[in-house]
């Protein structure tokens, strides 16, 4: 695999059609070694893909990564080596691919169709330590007077996408495209019914110091 310095990288990836392609060629290449690198090091999730797989997956997202590097070679601007920088253009694409898979199969309609839409009782939150029963009254009830909010002040949207991103964590690009919307539009839409979420509580003497501590060990 050729040699190249950052100079060179640029140039032959904006070069002549033959010696662009083969600049293609050897970057595809080092971006799936990164890709398969941190699928088989990094992502305990994933060990038991066999190693056929795991490259399966690499080859693929190397070639979605590749174009993101293309797209972006006008940001490079020099600060580390451009195969460092590529490669991490590369494991941000993984990531991505990674999330939307394991999102593949979710439904904000799913999510809302047995009514309540968060936990009725309470579990650990933040520590390993279950709450005494004192304690786990108290969170069972203030978990009722969200449910309540959320059901009395916030529109079915601005639940659905609430819930998605701040609860479930499903990531914004999910959610986005499920209601058909964009990431701008979807954080105000959170943004404003957290704002609202957290008036009405207040309004009830319930302040989020008093609820997050609620809920840590």
């Amino acid at each position: 695999m050729s040699e190249r310095t950052n100079e060179e990288w640029l140039a032959d990836l904006q070069g002549a059609p033959e010696i662009q392609a083969a600049a293609l060629i050897d970057l595809q290449a080092r971006l799936q070694r990164g890709i398969f690198y941190y699928l088989s090091r990094e992502r305990s999730d994933l060990t038991s893909l066999s190693s056929h797989e795991l490259t399966q997956m690499a080859q693929d997202m190397a070639q979605d990564a590749t174009l993101r590097v293309m797209e972006n070679l006008a940001s490079f601007r020099g600060d580390s080596l451009f195969t460092t920088w590529a490669t991490r253009i590369a494991v941000r694409v993984a990531i991505s691919d990674l999330r939307r898979a394991r999102y593949r199969d979710f439904s904000l309609d799913d999510m809302t169709a047995e009514g309540d839409i968060l936990p009725v009782t309470s579990a650990p939150v933040g520590g390993t330590k279950p709450p005494s029963p004192e304690r786990s009254a108290e969170q069972t009830e203030i978990l009722a007077k969200i449910q309540a909010t959320l059901d009395d002040v916030l529109t079915e949207r601005q639940q659905q996408a609430l819930i998605a991103v701040a609860v479930r964590g499903v990531p914004l690009e999910i959610v986005a495209e499920q209601m058909q919307t964009n990431r701008n539009a979807l954080y105000k839409l959170i943004h404003d019914a957290r704002r609202k979420l957290r008036s009405h509580l207040e309004s009830q003497g319930l302040s989020m110091d008093y609820m997050l501590n609620l809920f840590q060990e």
